[in-house]
């Protein structure tokens, strides 16, 4: 690991078929033992992070339930700086630790509207965030380890760089299709094998119906 960044482990729930969620955004797949297991994960983090379009569709809290640690702080990639204050996030953001990063470009409206919140706010990058400026920015401020629990757009910017620690995917027994399904990973995509990522794997455990592969980069 880098002392200079962050260290990001991956962390998802897929199909059989690599997606995240049916072409109508939902996501809910994973067994309760697998929840479980996530929210040990994510009680051994310093942050949780997430893309905007994760914020709108799901709505989560990214709380850790049933951990004696306290919640990690949740990170939002928001380049617009558009989520909106009803979401639970920005309710829940006086009690756990909220970090919004914005491009340089949010307007000045949206911004002055999430400055009036209990969350930290991160200008990173022009139009898109610069993910690897963000990963050495958090790091500084005591940031070590992240969760990325992103959607495909969020997962293609950390892997398009290389930024990926350790990935732990949950594969669920469910075939979805839909060719606007977002899958684990979207974005433009490598154009050869040669030039992706290969990780290694490190472990597999099977839970009944479902199997969570490990690996390292």
């Amino acid at each position: 690991m880098g002392r200079f960044r962050s260290y990001v482990i991956f962390s998802a729930a897929i199909t059989l078929d690599g997606k995240l969620a049916t072409r109508t955004g939902d996501s809910k797949l994973s067994s309760k033992a697998d929840k479980n297991r996530v929210h040990r994960l994510r009680s051994k983090v310093d942050a949780i992070l997430i893309g905007k379009n994760t914020a709108k569709l799901d709505d989560p809290v990214l709380s850790a339930h049933n951990a004696k640690k306290k919640n990690p702080i949740r990170i939002i990639l928001d380049s617009n700086a558009t989520i909106k204050n009803n979401s639970r996030i920005l309710r829940t953001s006086s009690k756990i630790p909220t970090i919004i990063v914005v491009g340089e470009r949010a307007s000045k409206k949206n911004l002055q509207r999430l400055e009036k919140l209990p969350v930290q706010i991160i200008i990173c990058g022009k139009d898109r965030i610069n993910i690897k400026k963000l990963l050495i920015s958090l790091r500084k401020q005591g940031i070590k380890k992240i969760l990325v629990e992103g959607g495909g757009a969020t997962n293609w910017a950390f892997v398009k760089e290389d930024l990926i620690d350790e990935a732990m995917i949950t594969i669920t027994p469910y075939l979805v299709g839909g060719i606007n399904a977002t899958t684990l990973v979207d974005g433009d995509g490598f154009s050869t094998i040669t030039k992706s990522i290969k990780l290694k794997l490190k472990n597999v455990v099977k839970m009944k119906n479902e199997v969570v592969l490990h690996y390292e980069n």
